[in-house]
């Protein structure tokens, strides 16, 4: 079994390996959070494209068979079908197998969701390289898509406690949200819950005043491992958890660059558009010079087909690969 590593803010997380990791999984924590709520009486719909296999959805059906509305493999016919719901009036949560809703759908989710500024959540499983299925089925670009719609909320929970937080949060939130979650077994990152959680504010993860890394997603969890291994070496890295991608919380940004030397970004995306080109437009629109890396899946070829755990150190963003990119951006 792995040694656990505890952190002063009582933040814990194991090294990653796959043997003795504390998991979850987001796509069974959001639909039990999802019970719960109806269970009070809130009138909300669960949509699904023939991707309802997890066992809380099971439970949430037996429960609620009328609050359930299944499409079959058509997905864009499940958007439009979820933005009439949310016109007359309904909560939805339509989940989707996630590169095909960015990709395949996004002209619905464009017209149908984002200009009629319908307050649908639109669940995004399998997100990054989680799905383990290949180039067709990895979802590397939704983040990149979704940022620039006009009125959609995006977010990324980092771990499974977190994500039920989040949907939560998200009853009372206006317009139309994009939940980007992985396939299953996420690291738990949060052993408590007494911090503040707020849609569009970044949680400091982790302190630390000489360097910054800002994550999103499962790079939360690669962050706070690498941080804490820096810690040993003198090297105090402050993790940013930047659940929001939009609207992005600036001010920890900024904050940041004045008060650390260095910015690295982790997310399971392409490098290019999603949390990293975020983080670097609010850098070049403040006119700021700092040392900058983003980390996460070169955007040169399309990957090739393996495990997840196995491709994030084959790209250099698992922790290891993390800490080489501390240690090379202290020492310059």
């Amino acid at each position: 079994m792995s040694k656990r590593i505890t952190f002063e803010n009582e933040i814990t997380l194991t090294p990653l390996s796959l043997e003795g990791i504390e998991m979850g999984s987001m796509r069974e924590t959001y639909v039990e959070e999802l019970l719960k709520i109806a269970n009070e009486g809130k009138d909300i719909v669960l949509m699904l494209s023939d991707n309802g296999t997890a066992r809380a959805i099971g439970k949430f059906r037996e429960a609620h068979p009328d609050r359930v509305v299944e499409v079959g493999i058509a997905e864009p016919n499940q958007v439009g079908i979820a933005a009439g719901l949310g016109l007359s009036g309904k909560m939805v949560f339509a989940q989707f197998f996630g590169t095909f809703l960015a990709l395949r759908c996004l002209d619905q989710v464009h017209t149908d969701i984002a200009y009629n500024d319908v307050p649908v959540r639109l669940i995004d499983t399998h997100g990054g390289l989680t799905s383990a299925g290949g180039a067709t089925h990895y979802n590397l670009m939704d983040l990149a898509v979704m940022r620039n719609l006009p009125n959609m909320t995006v977010v990324a929970p980092s771990d499974p406690v977190q994500c039920a937080r989040l949907i939560h949060e998200s009853i009372k939130y206006p317009g139309p949200m994009f939940i980007r979650i992985g396939r299953a077994m996420e690291p738990i990152v949060y052993t408590t819950q007494d911090y503040e959680f707020e849609i569009g504010k970044a949680v400091t993860a982790r302190p630390g005043d000489d360097l910054t890394i800002i994550a999103t997603g499962i790079g939360v969890a690669f962050a706070i491992s690498a941080s804490n291994g820096l810690a040993s070496e003198g090297i105090e890295v402050r993790v940013l958890d930047m659940h929001t991608i939009r609207p992005l919380d600036k001010e920890a940004i900024l904050a940041a660059t004045k008060e650390t030397k260095g910015i690295i970004t982790v997310e399971d995306h392409f490098v290019t558009g999603g949390l990293g080109s975020a983080v670097a437009e609010v850098l070049a629109d403040e006119g700021i010079s700092i040392p900058f890396c983003r980390m996460g899946v070169p955007d040169d070829d399309f990957p090739h087909s393996a495990e997840p755990y196995v491709l994030y150190q084959h790209f250099g963003f698992d922790p290891e690969g993390i800490k080489a990119v501390i240690r090379c951006m202290k020492n310059k």
